[in-house]
């Protein structure tokens, strides 16, 4: 059987006035290898779920895929024991895709393919979004609010991100979430490639909890997402990649309102 989400434990909750034992629900980590056509090209942290879909999405924003059609996903590994048997997933293009680049080493869950290359490497594929439908400043914040009556891990535990796609009509599509930011993400943009709805040319939003990385940008600028809205707000770096990608980036809800870092156009 694959693994969980979640385990149950026991802790010890302690207040002002009580001081006692209740069961409880953590989150799981545990690694994923990524295989594109039999090569080792990554190995992630991230909350057993939607394997597929975060595979998939993770090669997609990397550009490994470079259009090549997906003959199948599955997950594999030599090892006997269950756990080891879930924890890689397998993506074969028959070889139609180019050969690709392993990376080295692990990736945590908050960070990604932080500094693996320069960023001029990682952009110098995209080409700036057209343009799309606005999306009322409004509407980010009610979809925001929505999102977390949808988020179910993080009801139970507390302790995981969440990646939606919405409409202009804020209309929510679908909801991922993993305990690394970047990984819901990819289970998003995966969801999508294995519906074949990718690129979205700018008709699209994405949301994130948490802040806006460069990464996330960047994901969003890969999948072809016309505007981004995260929890907190982006970094510098972000800002300008939204720029260059004419995504409208917006962030740091509180209440009612919003920033727009970038508008579009």
């Amino acid at each position: 059987m694959e693994l969980g989400p979640s385990k149950s434990v026991v802790v010890r909750r302690v207040s002002s006035t009580t001081n006692e034992e209740r069961p409880d629900e953590v989150i799981v980590e545990e690694p994923l290898s990524i295989r594109l056509d039999g090569t080792l090209v990554a190995t992630t942290m991230r909350t057993p779920g939607n394997d597929f879909e975060l595979a998939v999405g993770f090669l997609h924003a990397e550009g490994m895929l470079e259009g090549a059609e997906i003959q199948t996903v599955r997950h594999c590994g030599e090892a006997t024991t269950t756990a080891s048997k879930f924890n890689t997933v397998s993506v074969d293009t028959a070889c139609t895709a180019p050969p690709p680049t392993p990376r080295l080493g692990s990736t945590s869950s908050s960070c990604g393919i932080c500094g693996t290359e320069a960023i001029e490497t990682l952009t110098e594929r995209l080409v700036t979004l057209p343009e799309g439908p606005a999306v009322d400043p409004m509407l980010m914040i009610d979809v925001a609010n929505r999102v977390r009556d949808k988020q179910e891990l993080f009801a139970r535990t507390g302790s995981v991100h969440a990646a939606a796609a919405f409409d202009a009509s804020g209309t929510i599509l679908l909801v991922r979430e993993d305990i690394g930011r970047h990984n819901a993400v990819d289970k998003v943009v995966g969801r999508l490639a294995i519906d074949e709805a990718l690129p979205t040319p700018g008709e699209l939003a994405l949301y994130v909890s948490g802040r806006a990385s460069f990464e996330m940008v960047q994901k969003a600028w890969a999948a072809g997402f016309g505007t981004v809205v995260s929890v907190s707000a982006p970094s510098a770096l972000a800002i300008d990649t939204a720029l260059a990608a004419n995504i409208e980036l917006a962030g740091f809800i509180r209440d009612d309102e919003i920033n727009i870092y970038s508008p579009r156009g």
